[in-house]
């Protein structure tokens, strides 16, 4: 239960995927048909949206979760690991026809990754999970979603919680096909986080450089988005909207880890948004949970804490 403090905050619901994480941390990254001896195990919990909720939640944020894993180990697991998060998980669902989400992670000795994910029950997050959820999004003030659930559940979650006066973000990973995010679902997405790949399949417009990530930006917001983050790794990340872009800069730190350091700064950026900080202030703050969450192994576990953060 959430305590009274936390009752009186603006609330954020993260509609996406909750995974077990597998990483194997090896000398280099496996090429096709090559296998890399010397490498260490760590099995973690993981997901985009799950990694996101944890990430708001360490930093104060009153999180409510919206997934579905599968009735197995894994997803009573992460059940539980929310619970102790503090996160709302009321309206975590578990589906007894698929597997809980897993992601093959290889992390190399430079903090490059690659990661394969078998997505299981996140597949079967339907429009109709969330329409039995819509009580959820009524008591929100904050949508959070990312795209490894199936796009028809991003699309109709994005105009219901928009035309119930929601703040709809969208942070569009893993990178989607193109045309995917069309012009229908962009109108009803307040703010859209893409990285340059991400920004690049959207926009059509190649992310090499500052003015090729405005044009890119500017691309995407006359697709019908109001505002654009694109995070450009060490470069740092550009605010777009239509009046204005910003190049917020990168906080410069010793990778050890980058597998959700894009994941914590959503969450980072969402709950500096729910605080009604303005999105440059938003940005800077997420960008220091991020810096700070490369820095250690993981993708939940990474996710700093926000007297961490306060003091970065």
């Amino acid at each position: 239960m959430k305590n009274n403090s936390q009752e009186n905050r603006k609330k954020i619901l993260v509609i996406g995927s909750s995974n077990t994480d597998m990483v194997i941390q090896s000398p280099h990254l496996p090429r096709p048909g090559e296998t890399v001896v010397g490498g260490t195990f760590f099995m973690n919990p993981g997901g985009k949206g799950a990694n996101q909720a944890v990430a708001a939640a360490r930093l104060g944020g009153s999180v409510r979760l919206i997934c579905k894993t599968g009735n197995d180990i894994f997803g009573h697991q992460s059940q539980q690991l929310f619970e102790e998060e503090d996160i709302d998980t009321s309206y975590i669902l578990s589906d007894n026809n698929f597997p809980s989400g897993v992601a093959l992670i290889f992390v190399d000795n430079k903090a490059e990754n690659c990661i394969a994910v078998a997505p299981g029950a996140n597949g079967s997050l339907s429009p109709v999970d969330i329409q039995a959820s819509e009580k959820a999004i009524d008591e929100s003030d904050v949508v959070l979603m990312q795209l490894e659930i199936p796009i028809e559940t991003v699309c109709f979650t994005a105009q219901l919680a928009s035309e119930k006066g929601k703040m709809v973000i969208l942070n569009p990973a893993p990178a989607p096909a193109p045309g995917v995010l069309t012009r229908e679902l962009l109108q009803h997405i307040y703010l859209i986080i893409p990285n340059e790949t991400e920004a690049e399949i959207i926009s059509g417009i190649s992310v090499n450089d500052y003015p090729s990530a405005v044009a890119a930006a500017r691309k995407i917001i006359g697709m019908g988005a109001n505002n654009v983050i694109i995070t450009l790794g060490s470069k740092g990340a550009l605010l777009c909207n239509a009046e204005s872009e910003e190049l917020i800069p990168a906080i410069p730190v010793k990778a050890v880890d980058t597998t959700a350091a894009g994941d914590c700064f959503c969450g980072a950026l969402t709950q500096a948004i729910a605080e009604g900080r303005a999105l440059i202030d938003a940005v800077k703050f997420a960008a220091k949970a991020a810096a700070i969450s490369v820095t250690r192994h993981g993708a939940q576990s990474s996710a700093p804490y926000r007297a961490e953060v306060d003091v970065f």
